[in-house]
């Protein structure tokens, strides 16, 4: 028996009753499996001694004499004191809500006791304390668990530890015996793992702290194995690690007629990082005859990423086939049909533009211009996989900006690709880093390419902080460059007011700078309720100078591209991710003149708060940003799979666990390519595994 296929209801275990189910619920834990998946946070060590002496250092472990009782308060609030004693010093023990100690702790008896201590009134006292006779048992059963590690779960209200505890001793002296092994035996034996039943054991209950250890490194990578399996599983064809991705890289690169012929007219050469990337994408296209490509093209804001992508798009033009690039707003859009027709057209590229908004009479002849392949090349949004939009061979999608799409999306517009040729080329475009954790989990099915440089005279961004209270500073800098001849932008929150007096707001903020602040520079304001033209043309003046100043919300966050915008100001900068706020710092420095970034930030600032404006000061490289967004917050909010069960580890941590993580992965793709089918005997319990957990596709971005 797997312990995923344990249903039994937690009403099987004694002391657990209808009132505790709720509870149990809170914590996500619905039958007795998931009671002993329900993994401690922490393990207390009683077995060290530390002496009343040394409370400072640790949580107290010590024999004890109780010396006398004392009482303090009146009434309800009447509060038993003990006073105790050990061969290093004294100390009390205030027993809130607990009288019935005064007669467990007798005078003159000997005890062991745990607890935290702290020195307040002239003496060393506890009330969180736990002691049992000093001939008390020493088993599993034992309340306070003396001489051992003892496992801390995360709790719910109405649930406190020792019931946790009790329960999961009950439950494991059922049902642990019988648990089969969910790994491969040759796993098991080579890398010296515990049994299930074993490993379940010890990491609640471990006998010492090698065990422990044991426990959890069997049990982190029964968990990885499997999310990497699942990956694996997901992919068309098994591909190649992170790590193994720079393989011929010293290939000559060999570009297509159409693709050389761009080059040449373009007025600057490519980075390494594009002539790599442009390679890697060239190479899935033409070498694997009959497989699509699946590649992530990574990149920071202003790296290059748009340009590579039409690269591709040429490749596959050039290989008689149709090409759509998808972008998430109709700004981004517009933008790429315009850099597409400036760079393509002159090359005999066809070029459409296809959004929602377009005129029925214009959208007719599009699709069937699209139908018949009269269009090379379509750019868009959504509109691009609706019902009626039809492709005559679409063989490579281009998705910018992927994570603001889901999966029912990407396979709407992968399905238009028909063609006997089979599936189109996806090409997923990020200016969000992905750090490498979450490129080996979300996206371990793809390969992986990465520009890390920026163009040539691109000069860092410097990035300040100021409190609410001097932002009076920030914008006589800000007039200052706009007598220079620049531009800014200043971004809020919220669009309008939302009855929070502590936050600002584009629309209000909008006034206020046009009339008292900047009076004499032309401001306008953009934000998500506007309707798509006027956007434009909002954006469109910015563009062209006219407006200097530019209100917005997030909005701005991805496609605008204004190189002579050098102050970006973006105002209760602690409300924004780490990723808006790299993406928003990327709107600037896209020329070659110096550019700003100021967060302001509350005068009353959170731990957490300080922690991301902190990333933000100290590093201008997306990578390291993304990694220490995922440490603040998670692979489930970043990848937006919070709700989705993928990623809903219960012991691994992809980010702590990174070498775990990529040894799960070689072992699971070896495996899917010698036994796609997993056939094989020793991979039979793969497959069983496999069929107690939900579909990928239930689980999966």
């Amino acid at each position: 028996m797997f312990l995923r296929s344990l249903t039994v209801p937690l009403t099987a275990i004694r002391g657990i009753g209808p009132a505790q189910i709720p509870k149990f619920a809170r914590l996500g834990i619905q039958n007795v499996a998931g009671l002993l998946c329900h993994y401690p946070r922490d393990w207390e060590d009683r077995s060290l001694a530390v002496p009343l002496k040394e409370f400072y250092r640790a949580p107290v472990c010590t024999e004890i004499t109780v010396l006398a009782h004392d009482w303090i308060g009146f009434g309800r609030k009447r509060t038993l004191k003990v006073h105790v004693e050990d061969e290093s010093a004294r100390a009390t023990l205030l027993c809130f809500n607990r009288p019935w100690l005064e007669k467990q702790l007798v005078p003159g008896n000997r005890y062991r006791l745990w607890g935290r201590f702290n020195y307040k009134y002239s003496e060393i006292q506890s009330s969180s304390f736990e002691v049992e006779p000093l001939d008390g048992d020493m088993g599993e059963s034992s309340s306070a668990g003396f001489g051992r590690l003892l496992p801390v779960y995360p709790l719910s209200a109405g649930l406190n530890q020792t019931m946790v505890r009790r329960f999961i001793s009950q439950t494991l002296q059922h049902y642990a015996a019988d648990f089969e092994n969910e790994l491969p035996a040759e796993i098991i034996e080579r890398d010296a793992l515990l049994s299930k039943a074993a490993a379940i054991r010890a990491i609640h209950f471990p006998a010492s702290a090698a065990e422990l250890e044991q426990a959890k490194k069997t049990l982190i990578y029964e968990e990885l194995f499997y999310l990497e399996v699942m990956v694996g599983k997901r992919s068309r064809t098994p591909s190649k690690s992170v790590d193994e991705q720079n393989i011929d890289k010293n290939a000559i690169d060999t570009y297509s007629s159409l693709q050389q012929r761009l080059l040449e007219r373009l007025p600057f050469t490519l980075t390494p990082g594009q002539r790599e990337a442009a390679a890697d994408i060239d190479r899935d296209m033409t070498h694997n005859v009959g497989v699509s490509m699946s590649r992530l093209l990574q990149g920071d804001v202003g790296s290059g990423k748009t340009l590579v992508s039409f690269l591709a798009a040429l490749r596959a033009v050039e290989d008689g086939g149709q090409a759509a690039i998808m972008a998430p707003t109709e700004l981004l859009a517009r933008q790429h049909a315009e850099n597409a027709a400036r760079l393509l057209e002159p090359l005999g590229i066809r070029i459409a533009f296809c959004t929602g908004n377009i005129k029925a009479a214009g959208r007719k002849e599009l699709l069937l211009r699209l139908a018949s392949g009269e269009i090379d090349i379509a750019v868009g949004t959504h509109a691009l996989f609706s019902r009626d939009v039809q492709y005559k061979n679409l063989r490579l999608v281009v998705i910018d900006e992927q994570h603001r799409f889901g999966v029912t999306q990407r396979a709407l517009i992968m399905a238009k690709g028909t063609s006997p040729q089979g599936v189109p080329h996806l090409l997923m475009m990020s200016a969000t880093p992905i750090p490498r954790t979450l490129a080996l989990t979300v996206f371990g099915d793809m390969d992986v390419s990465v520009i890390r440089d920026l163009p040539p005279g691109r000069k860092p961004v410097k990035t300040h902080l100021a409190k609410q209270s001097s932002e009076a500073r920030v914008y006589d800098f800000v007039r200052k460059e706009l007598s220079a001849g620049h531009q800014a932008y200043f971004v809020y929150p919220l669009i309008d007011d939302s009855g929070d007096a502590e936050l600002k707001d584009a629309v209000s903020m909008a006034e206020r700078l046009a009339k008292k602040v900047f009076p004499r520079y032309a401001l306008a304001l953009v934000h998500s309720k506007l309707d798509e033209e006027e956007k434009q043309r909002t954006m469109e003046r910015f563009r062209s100078g006219e407006i200097k100043i530019l209100v917005a919300t997030s909005v701005v966050e991805v496609g605008v591209d204004v190189p002579n915008a050098n102050c970006m100001v973006i105002e209760h900068a602690e409300r924004f991710g780490l990723s808006a706020l790299h993406q928003l710092r990327g709107r600037v420095g896209r020329g070659l003149d110096q550019s700003y970034c100021f967060l302001v930030y509350s005068d009353e600032l959170t731990d957490d708060g300080k922690s991301r404006l902190k990333v933000m000061l100290e590093n201008s490289d997306g990578f390291v940003i993304a990694e220490e967004d995922l440490k603040l917050r998670g692979p489930g909010q970043i990848t937006g799979t919070e709700q989705s069960g993928y990623l809903n580890l219960g012991i691994a941590n992809p980010i702590r666990d990174i070498e775990e993580l990529v040894r799960a992965r070689t072992d699971a793709f070896a495996i899917l390519e010698s036994d796609p089918d997993l056939l094989l005997p020793d991979h039979r319990v793969i497959a069983r595994v496999l069929e107690t957990v939900p579909p990928f596709d239930e689980v999966a971005l």
